[in-house]
């Protein structure tokens, strides 16, 4: 019952318009540094599209980085961000929730919706304006990137900015990817790693240091905060019945 009252779309509505102020309050009360994000931000500035992926555990910090961002570079205000998420309604309510700081959302995955959102993204590219992918959303396993982000770089020639945040004063959710969700009044950081050019038929070989660059800037953001990195959730033992 409880369960049922909370999937309804009016609660998820609701739910979600308190994340967005929770996340809002974070961004304004945590005292943020953008680091290596001059290359980035030049290619923004003469108008080249970019790929920005990071992990699916550092999604809730990831609205400090369009708030850093457009400080840094007036270019950037004038870009509107589009974020990949699940058509599930996982990705509708992080959808909702993340609304507020200016992105808009392109709803698809691997699973379902693949064309159409891959479609959506190389239009988006082509028009100039940043993509977000998280390569290892909506479910895992918890930084495994799935091959859609190289074969987006791939085909719009856009180079991928592998991103990495973190904060001082944090929870770690008991979910697959052991979600980092940032509390108010902490030390931010969002690292930017050095773009990533895909060839156009280099998307497979491209793929392991795309992810390999993903875990370094989510620990460099870490040893900057002084966070230590947490293992994998373990699998939960399921016994068959006969």
């Amino acid at each position: 019952m409880i369960r049922r009252f909370i999937r309804h779309p009016a609660v998820q509505g609701g739910l979600a318009r308190v994340v967005g102020l929770y996340l809002a309050l974070v961004v304004r009360t945590t005292r943020w540094r953008l680091v290596g994000a001059e290359p980035a931000l030049a290619l923004v500035a003469a108008g080249q599209p970019l790929i920005l992926a990071f992990w699916h555990e550092r999604l809730p910090l990831m609205p400090a980085l369009v708030h850093l961002a457009r400080a840094q570079e007036p270019a950037a205000a004038r870009v509107r961000p589009h974020v990949l998420v699940s058509q599930h309604r996982d990705g509708r309510f992080i959808g909702a929730a993340v609304g507020r700081f200016g992105v808009e959302m392109i709803y698809g995955s691997s699973r379902r919706g693949g064309a159409t959102a891959m479609s959506a993204l190389l239009r988006t590219l082509r028009r100039g304006q940043p993509v977000l992918i998280t390569p290892d959303g909506p479910r895992g396993p918890r930084r495994q990137a799935a091959p859609g982000v190289a074969q987006v770089a791939a085909h719009s020639g856009a180079p991928v900015v592998p991103l990495g945040a973190s904060s001082t004063a944090h929870w770690r959710l008991g979910s697959w990817d052991r979600m980092m969700l940032p509390l108010p009044f902490g030390r931010g950081v969002v690292v930017c790693g050095p773009p990533i050019p895909v060839a156009r038929d280099a998307a497979e070989t491209a793929l392991p240091g795309i992810a390999a660059a993903l875990t370094e800037a989510c620990r460099e953001a870490d040893r900057l905060c002084g966070v230590a990195d947490v293992p994998d959730r373990p699998p939960r033992n399921r016994t068959r019945r006969p």
